[in-house]
């Protein structure tokens, strides 16, 4: 079984998340901000991973560290649910047009963290949530999950549509990477021999 529960409790929130990569998309999400709800439902739609996440933070300070601390403790249930990582096709990139926006996600579940986030925000938030946040989601997600992630935005108008759009990007950009590629036949896909 390819799951993960983990949870994570600091002065500032409480996050638990179980996650089931070999899903079929179903969800409860509650973070206490709706447009993170909307964005995480995205990843588990389009990522068809069974998905619960459970937060609550320190709104009324702001929205940062809810928004970073689910980003970590989601990074973490992927590379817990992975395991070894015997088998998975490791790395896929997934384009994702949403109305006038374009995202593309690139991604390798290498082991290696890493980090590259491009695009243009036109307003300081969406949805209660500064538009650098999203940025900051992926940097984070990409720390804990142990993943070297490219992420960006080509083009677009609505910081809606561009949000929506790398995330699903995400989703579906996992789920191709997660899945287990039957001629490797339980062998890790690196040189190295371990990841």
């Amino acid at each position: 079984m390819r799951t993960a529960s983990i949870s994570r409790t600091t002065n500032e929130t409480s996050i638990s998340v179980t996650l089931d990569l070999d899903g079929s998309g179903q969800h409860t999400i509650a973070t206490g901000l709706g447009f993170l709800d909307h964005m995480l439902t995205h990843i588990a739609v389009h990522g068809l991973f069974d998905l619960t996440v459970q937060a609550s933070g320190d709104l009324h300070v702001d929205e940062h560290h809810t928004v970073e601390d689910v980003a970590l403790v989601l990074g973490a249930a992927f590379a817990s649910a992975l395991g070894d990582k015997k088998g998975i096709v490791r790395t896929a990139h997934a384009y994702v047009p949403m109305d006038e926006s374009l995202a593309f996600v690139a991604l390798d579940l290498s082991g290696r963290p890493y980090a590259v986030i491009e695009g243009r925000w036109h307003t300081p938030a969406v949805g209660g949530i500064a538009t650098s946040l999203f940025d900051h989601f992926f940097e984070s997600f990409a720390a804990a999950a142990r993943c070297n992630l490219h992420a960006r935005v080509l083009y677009g108008r609505d910081d809606h549509h561009q949000a929506e759009g790398l995330f699903k990007a995400l989703g579906r950009a996992l789920d191709a990477a997660t899945q287990i590629d039957p001629r490797r036949a339980g062998v890790i896909p690196s040189t190295k021999g371990s990841l």
